[in-house]
C-alpha cells in the first residue's frame, strides 16, 4: 500500500515562504501524475498544483507565479514551494497521487487521484 507522508506546513505572515514536502514510499512517484491539494475550512478541496510523469507542471490561476511544484525522484519526494503567501492560501495542504496516469488531467480534481496524504496545516496571517 503506497504510503504518503506531508510535511513543512505551519504560520507564516503574509509575503512569507514555505516549502511542503512529500515523502511517498512503496511507488515511484516519477511513474505517474502527482499533485498538491487544499482545503480551507467550509471549502471544496481544490487543486493546486499537478506534475506528470515528465516533469510537465500545472498550476491554479490563484497560485501561478508563486507556487512551483517540483520532484526530486532519488528521493522520491514532491515539493511545493510557496513564496509571496497571502492569507487565503490559508488551508489544510495534501499530497495525491495516481498510479494509473501518467499524464494529470486538468483542471484538477480530487476524484483523479487514488493515493492521498493526510494533510499538513499552511496558516498565512495578515
Amino acid at each position: 500500500q503506497v504510503q504518503v507522508v506531508e510535511s513543512g506546513g505551519g504560520s507564516v505572515q503574509a509575503g512569507g515562504s514555505l516549502r511542503l514536502s512529500c515523502a511517498v514510499s512503496k511507488y515511484t512517484i516519477s511513474s505517474s501524475c502527482m499533485g498538491w491539494f487544499r482545503q480551507a475550512p467550509g471549502k471544496q478541496r481544490e487543486g493546486v498544483a499537478s506534475i506528470d510523469n515528465d516533469g510537465t507542471t500545472s498550476y491554479a490561476d490563484s497560485v501561478k507565479g508563486r507556487f512551483t511544484a517540483s520532484r526530486d525522484s532519488a528521493k522520491n519526494t514532491l515539493y511545493l514551494q510557496m513564496n509571496s503567501l497571502k492569507p487565503e492560501d490559508t488551508a489544510m495542504y495534501y499530497c495525491a497521487g495516481n498510479q494509473y496516469r501518467s499524464r494529470c488531467l486538468r483542471p484538477s480534481s480530487r476524484w483523479d487521484y487514488k493515493f492521498w496524504g493526510q494533510g499538513t496545516q499552511v496558516t498565512v496571517s495578515s
